[in-house]
């Protein structure tokens, strides 16, 4: 470990000293490099939306200019909006757009170019203006905020992203208001939404607005292009996986058409990445158990995914918007098997696995007099994992499905007061049904539990600054009540923004929040292990409503292009169960209702300078349960429990080429030990206390370098190259034990992704 950490050093002075040695001529610069030159000479701050000066190149501004003179200079050449919000503060807009103060960039460049810091908290992404973050060639949301101080995930799968000690199922993912249920492809390991169309991406960890509901960790919105701007443009790309274009279509001055589509090619051709995805996903299998006892002859393995989206704008009239989108998700596996078992017999298993995703949405929107603006949206989403396996030999079929279905209405209204004062509130209702069913032939036993869950919120919200400018707060609640848990829940929320100084500012967040539906592990190998989590919805029995409060304290310091920001947290989640934690040791079968508490310090270091920007990421914290019955009681460390994570990441930009090099280190994560080596007649294992140990140290170093070009005028190109696991470290990220056919202990390890290429090319035009 610690000649590979001496290496990553070395390679990063090299690296760093090497490229410092490069002169830079007087030629023409992006204008977010003018403005941090601004900033710096005149001691104030921009506020802008990345995407409003995305490459908008010109010359460097006389140094001997006054402030005035450079902002009426730069309208001039960018045709853009410069309005003096205070004597420190500009915010930067479109010429065809009115101001919007309330929600305001305090920290631009959080990590990377295209990933910005609220006022309200609140880190936003734009995909357009993403710059690299190693081991990336696209701009994969999913991806990019498990970069985020406080968000991790402990097996390396996009489907389970941790937010502050939360587990994924805890996370609010909307999609064009559509709350999804499948996020990832390849089982978890990639992300399923096409990045090239997103433009309005928020991830919130805690403060979140009182508008969303039902999560009680984190909250990811997506949103694609929302303007009509008469331009057609269009990308066709590729990579090791899959295979992928997007089209925007002015159909008339009013309408506009955006289509995207993936699909892989996995089913076709198999490439180097394939192959350690595959080995990720099915390696610990119940697919690939089997192959353990039995002598595998054959095998036949046919795996895809795609995706496809479409959104259709059409602007009725100067104040009046409609908005339709769909989505479709589909994964697909059929594994079919022949192989001789201990007595020498051929046996021949098919198997197939499905996982799909459905999603439509319909908004109207229309601007009133006196600044008051109003929405109503409907959406349906339907998630379906179906797996099947049949023994041909044994004539044993056996079926598993888990569906879920979502119809939801909600009413928003808003109003602008003045520049300093805004308030909105609406209604929101919800209906979900979630479907369990499983078949099994020989000896026969069928199952079906389907239930349903209605929901009615009402929700408000005010956002108020101080005259000076100075205070930022937001103010709101919401209030649910759910039909079938006869509850009424209110869920205060808050977020508080002040300036202490022109550098230091003061961050308080705060929030209540419940949720309805969460995942559960029956069996661990449901679904032959590789999806074995299922949806199920609270009820008045055994499965609680899971409620969340959290707390958090941050101060940040953003000066000459140097961010330091350190938040402290506290968060408690009530109403978990045993099951919706999937324990791998002595509770695997018990079903009890607890809670868990994590207190956490993040912590996160920016800084730019010439064509380098550098950062690390730190977190510090505790996580434990507490449940009624479980381990009598008392707390023990939770199973997503990384008590150290850390994250550094230099990039390198010139002129259209970007290289990324990072590395990620965390702690290990808690799992159970055997208590003792066991004789061959105990036909079930004794455990010591619960996640009393610890996994070794997690450490992947990841590169990634992304070059841009003209093929000719009007088609842009782009080639990138990446590596995940540059040192092809062997992580183990889970550790279980199991009996053999002769009750003897089996340790079961759970290993990272190993040394992973990836190259793609794409062209825009």
């Amino acid at each position: 470990m610690n000649k590979l950490i001496h290496r990553i050093v070395l390679f990063l002075l090299i690296f760093t000293f090497s490229n410092l040695a490069f002169s830079q001529k007087e030629e023409p610069q992006q204008l977010v490099q003018i403005l941090e030159r601004l900033e710096k000479r005149y001691e104030v701050k921009f506020s802008f939306e990345t995407k409003t000066i995305l490459n908008i190149e010109l010359y460097p501004l006389k140094e001997e200019l006054s402030l005035e003179e450079a902002l009426n200079q730069l309208k001039s050449i960018t045709n853009l909006n410069f309005e003096v919000l205070s004597r420190r503060f500009i915010a930067i807009t479109p010429s065809d757009k009115t101001v919007h103060t309330l929600e305001e960039v305090v920290v631009n460049n959080y990590l990377s170019r295209g990933i910005s810091k609220t006022n309200n908290g609140t880190i936003t992404v734009d995909a357009n203006a993403f710059d690299i973050l190693p081991g990336l060639i696209e701009p994969d949301v999913l991806q990019i905020v498990q970069n985020l101080p406080g968000i991790v995930s402990v097996d390396e799968r996009i489907s389970n992203i941790n937010v502050r000690g939360g587990t994924n199922d805890q996370n609010l993912i909307l999609y064009e208001g559509i709350r999804m249920y499948q996020s990832g492809h390849f089982f978890g390991l990639i992300s399923a939404f096409n990045p090239y169309l997103s433009d309005d991406i928020r991830i919130s960890k805690n403060g979140t607005s009182a508008l969303y509901g039902d999560a009680v960790s984190g909250t990811i919105s997506i949103k694609n292009l929302d303007k009509i701007d008469q331009t057609f443009n269009a990308g066709l790309g590729s990579n090791l996986l899959n295979l992928d274009g997007y089209a925007k279509v002015p159909l008339s001055k009013k309408t506009e058409l955006q289509l995207s589509a993936r699909r892989s090619f996995t089913d076709i051709l198999v490439s180097q990445t394939y192959d350690a995805y595959f080995d990720r996903i099915f390696r610990d299998s119940e697919l690939n158990i089997a192959n353990n006892v039995n002598t595998l002859l054959a095998l036949d393995e046919r795996f895809l995914f795609y995706d496809v989206n479409a959104k259709f704008l059409y602007d009725i009239n100067d104040t009046s918007k409609l908005r339709v989108s769909l989505l479709n998700i589909y994964n697909n596996l059929d594994y079919n098997q022949t192989f001789a078992n201990s007595d020498n017999n051929i046996q021949e298993t098919r198997s197939a696995l499905n996982q799909v995703s459905y999603g439509a949405s319909a908004t109207y929107s229309k601007v009133f007099k006196n600044d008051i603006q109003a929405s109503a949206q409907v959406y349906y989403s339907h998630y379906d994992l179906d797996a099947q396996n049949n023994d041909i030999t044994n004539s044993q079929l056996l079926i598993q499905e888990n569906k879920v279905e979502d119809y939801g209405l909600r009413f928003d209204i808003n109003k602008t007061i003045d520049n300093n004062v805004e308030v909105r509130g609406g209604y929101q209702f919800n209906e979900v049904g979630v479907t369990n069913f499983e078949d099994v032939s020989n000896p026969d036993f069928t199952r079906l539990v389907k239930e349903i869950v209605r929901t009615h919120a009402i929700f408000g919200e005010t956002e108020r600054y101080s005259k000076s400018r100075n205070t930022y707060i937001r103010l709101g609640a919401r209030i649910s009540y759910f039909e079938k848990l006869k509850e009424l829940v209110l869920e205060p929320r808050f977020a508080f923004n002040q300036k202490i100084s022109d550098d230091i500012r003061l961050e308080i967040l705060g929030e209540l929040k419940s949720q309805t539906i969460s995942q559960v592990i029956d069996l661990q190998q449901d679904f032959f292990g590789i999806e074995k989590r299922r949806w199920q919805l609270s009820n008045l029995e055994n499965v609680p409503l899971v409620k969340s409060q959290q707390v958090s304290l941050g101060l940040s310091y953003n000066q000459n292009n140097l961010l330091v920001s350190l938040e402290g947290y506290y968060k408690n989640v009530e109403g978990i169960t045993a099951q919706n934690q999937g324990f791998q040791n002595q509770f695997q079968f018990v079903n009890d209702i607890g809670a868990y508490t994590i207190t956490g310090l993040d912590f996160l270091v920016n800084k730019r300078f010439n064509n380098f920007s550098t950062w690390m990421s730190y977190t510090l914290s505790n996580n434990d349960y507490k449940f009624d019955v479980i381990n009598e009681g008392s707390s023990f460390p939770n199973s997503v429990d990384l008590t150290h994570v850390a994250n550094a990441s230099l990039t390198y930009s010139l002129k259209n080429l970007k290289i990324g090099l990072g590395v990620n280190w965390h702690s290990g994560r808690a799992y159970t030990k055997p208590l003792q080596i066991q004789d061959n007649s105990n036909s079930s294992i004794e455990y010591q206390s619960p996640n009393s140990a610890r996994l070794e140290d997690y450490f992947r170093a990841d590169v990634s370098a992304i070059y841009k070009f003209h093929i000719s005028k009007g088609i842009k190109a782009e080639a990138a190259a990446a590596v995940w696991n540059m040192f092809n470290q062997d992580n183990i990220i889970n550790r279980y034990y199991t009996l053999d056919t002769d009750n003897t202990i089996v340790e079961i390890d759970n290993r990272s992704l190993k040394f992973t290429p990836n190259l793609s090319f794409r062209v825009s035009f």
